[in-house]
């Protein structure tokens, strides 16, 4: 038996689907914080069904979210991500992946607040730099300075993204690993 078959990940697994009892679990954090990858490790080990917000905003506006900050700017992008999610909040049993900004709307974080459990994936600067440098499609880091843009919006948004149920750490380790993690923090606070 491998170890990620092994019947105590499973009894934990078991013992968290019955203590979230349906609500969503909602995944916040900076870009590149592994959102989408620790999601759908969740997802699998919880049976339940992966979302991303960003990839059901560019469903609903039938646009790459590139195009939607180009076309329609920030305040629209905000305000359409706010009805994804509110949409997506009603649905039971999901795992979803939200995007970096998210959050920091306080419409969205009080329908996540209210409806969901929440958990920051929180990484420090250069995990996240290494890890956004790798794509080109990150509109709000299209700036002379993309690290320095990153570390004002950390400033920003840490703060805000401190108000989650839950804060797990991602770092440079299997996701698997911080999936792990999550599960851990997670039957913890709801004990």
């Amino acid at each position: 038996m491998s170890k990620t078959d092994s019947p105590a990940r499973s009894a934990r697994a078991k013992a968290l689907i019955e203590r979230l009892g349906g609500r969503p679990l909602i995944l916040v954090g900076m870009m590149g914080a592994g959102k989408t990858t620790v999601g759908r490790r969740l997802a699998a080990r919880l049976g339940r069904r992966f979302l991303d917000s960003d990839e059901e905003i560019e469903k609903a506006a039938q646009m790459t979210i590139p195009e939607i900050f180009a076309q329609r700017g920030e305040p629209e992008f905000r305000a359409g991500e706010m009805r994804v999610i509110s949409r997506l909040l009603k649905e039971d049993d999901i795992v979803l992946a939200t995007g970096g900004g998210a959050f920091v709307n306080p419409e969205t974080r009080a329908l996540v607040k209210s409806g969901a459990i929440s958990v920051w994936l929180k990484a420090d600067l250069d995990v996240l730099f290494e890890r956004v440098s790798r794509r080109s499609n990150r509109p709000l880091l299209k700036t002379a300075d993309p690290k320095g843009t990153l570390e004002k919006l950390i400033a920003d948004r840490y703060p805000i993204y401190a108000e989650a149920d839950i804060t797990v750490l991602s770092r440079d380790v299997p996701q698997d690993s911080v999936a792990a993690d999550v599960i851990s923090a997670l039957l913890h606070h709801l004990r």
